[in-house]
């Protein structure tokens, strides 16, 4: 095996094997232009050889017995995959987590049981607005909010259980505890059966997520204020909802309880909805929730919430714009004006860590922060507050530390809102583009010209590509419509590999689909499409 790789790079360049290896020079030509984080054509190499050769190789990683090759604190995505990943490579790992559960916000208070929620509240609307004109007729239509909750918590607790599963294949340690950075390659955990840990280990990697933030001199209860966790886990389906915060969070849930029959307002301080999607996207997107019986106050701050003398919620607003002051009556007020990292109560501070302004962990191209032995991923540093976006960034981490080739490429990252119609994007918006002086091309294609959708019945939105004027290479997709947020992958894919919009409309696609509209939307984009 020596001889063979001695004459392997003896006789070729690092571009030449890669290029050997992975089979295409575009491809490879492709990728050292994109912004990613930690690549070169090296360490690509190594991740082939790696790949290609693993069975064959054995990697010695911790020093001692006791001593750990890496630290995780967090079991969210982004920690728990990095563990994960960890024991794939072989090192000795361990994962400690203050929950008690394996998942972090995502799968416990966030992106898994609010999905539940939101396909059962689309059942419910689709049965009581839509099945009689297909000829289903339903008598006594009714919502169980006490079931539809323990269909919620049973698919939380299935998926966690399942991480713990994955933990034991992968011979992760699991240690349920607070865990504090106390030194450059140790940490100390407060258990949560009581008593304490030290854990040492080579390196450390923070993974400790994020938290809901508030507004200044309102405070969260959990009860009549509530953040998204107290809103996945209402006592009973209100009268009157109060949504601060016209984000994704904010119109997920909000979507949720107007489906059940809850009065749902929206107060949004800035003039638009998603203000980080296409602004034709957003527009169209806020048209749709409207229809739905959703309410929308923009360009309005929230001064002040009390509760009535009737139990009911008082939120003071005012309009920034006429310089007009209202209130806004409710059974509960959700705040859902962002997230902030969960970087207070780590133990930063011990050896020195370097933080921006807003409490996030600096890290370099490495995800290394100014401390050499320890690491930083997901909520806890820059960048879109995504689950994915924590466990790519995670696995590109650990395959770093064992000298492989890891990388993020952070203009390929997908975006969805899960209300419906759906709405998924990538890549950047038009309104970027003009303000980055890029020559752009655009096409469009409606699920109103779509086979499936109009079959369907669910034919609102559409799909709107946009690619380089010169080079046609794809800029940014967004899509608004049925099944958004799985049609985003293909785009994606096509954006990783540096596609032209030709590319996909060239691209046979099953007929009839959903997916149909993408292929026709890229072929407005270099041609004309066919069924528009």
């Amino acid at each position: 095996m020596f001889i063979f790789f001695f004459f392997f790079f003896k006789q070729k360049t690092a571009y030449e094997m890669l290029r050997s290896l992975v089979g295409s020079e575009m491809c490879i030509r492709d990728r050292y232009q994109r912004r990613v984080r930690g690549t070169d054509c090296r360490s690509m190499l190594r991740t082939q050889l790696a790949t290609r050769f693993r069975p064959n190789l054995v990697r010695s990683f911790a020093a001692s017995a006791d001593q750990l090759d890496l630290i995780v604190i967090g079991g969210g995505p982004g920690g728990y995959v990095a563990a994960i990943k960890a024991g794939q490579l072989g090192m000795k790992v361990a994962c400690v987590e203050k929950r008690g559960t394996l998942g972090g916000t995502c799968l416990n208070v966030g992106c898994i049981p609010s999905k539940a929620l939101l396909n059962a509240s689309h059942m419910y609307h689709d049965a009581e607005h839509n099945f009689k004109s297909k000829g289903i007729n339903v008598e006594g239509l009714s919502v169980d909010w006490g079931v539809m909750q323990q269909s919620k918590d049973k698919a939380v607790t299935g998926l966690t259980q399942g991480i713990e599963g994955l933990f034991k294949k992968n011979k992760v340690e699991y240690v349920k505890g607070h865990a504090r950075i106390s030194g450059t390659n140790q940490v100390v955990v407060d258990l949560l059966d009581g008593g304490s840990q030290t854990l040492e280990a080579k390196n450390i990697m923070i993974a400790s997520g994020s938290e809901p933030s508030s507004l200044p001199g309102i405070e969260i209860d959990e009860k009549k204020i509530v953040s998204s966790t107290g809103a996945l886990s209402l006592s009973e389906v209100p009268e009157a909802l109060t949504v601060v915060g016209g984000g994704v969070i904010g119109l997920e849930m909000g979507s949720v309880y107007a489906r059940l029959g809850t009065k749902v307002t929206v107060v949004e301080f800035l003039d638009r909805i998603v203000p980080t999607a296409d602004l034709e996207i957003g527009k169209t997107f806020m048209r749709a929730l409207k229809k739905q019986g959703m309410k929308f106050k923009l360009s309005t701050a929230v001064q002040s919430i009390n509760e009535g003398a009737n139990g009911k919620m008082v939120a003071t607003v005012k309009d920034v714009k006429k310089d007009k002051e209202s209130t806004i009556e409710s059974d509960i007020v959700l705040i859902s004006t962002g997230r902030r990292p969960n970087t207070d109560d780590v133990g930063l501070e011990a050896v020195g860590i370097e933080t921006d302004k807003i409490g996030r962990v600096v890290v370099d191209d490495h995800f290394k922060t100014n401390v050499g032995s320890i690491f930083a991923i997901g909520d806890a540093i820059a960048g879109p507050m995504l689950a994915h976006k924590a466990e790519e960034e995670g696995i590109a981490c650990v395959e770093m530390l064992a000298g492989l080739g890891g990388h993020v490429n952070y203009d390929a990252i997908p975006g969805v809102v899960y209300t419906h119609p759906e709405v998924a994007d990538c890549g950047k918006t038009e309104e970027q583009l003009k303000d980055e002086g890029i020559k752009y091309k655009v096409g469009k294609f409606p699920f109103m010209a779509n086979s499936r959708a109009r079959t369907n019945d669910d034919a609102e939105g559409m799909v709107k590509i946009l690619a380089d004027a010169e080079t046609d290479r794809v800029l940014g997709i967004h899509i608004i419509g049925p099944n958004a947020g799985e049609l985003i992958a293909e785009g994606v894919l096509g954006m990783e590999y540096g596609c032209s919009s030709e590319d996909i409309g060239r691209t046979c696609h099953a007929h009839p689909t959903l997916s149909e509209a993408f292929k026709e939307a890229a072929m407005a984009v270099y041609d004309k499409p066919i069924h528009f």
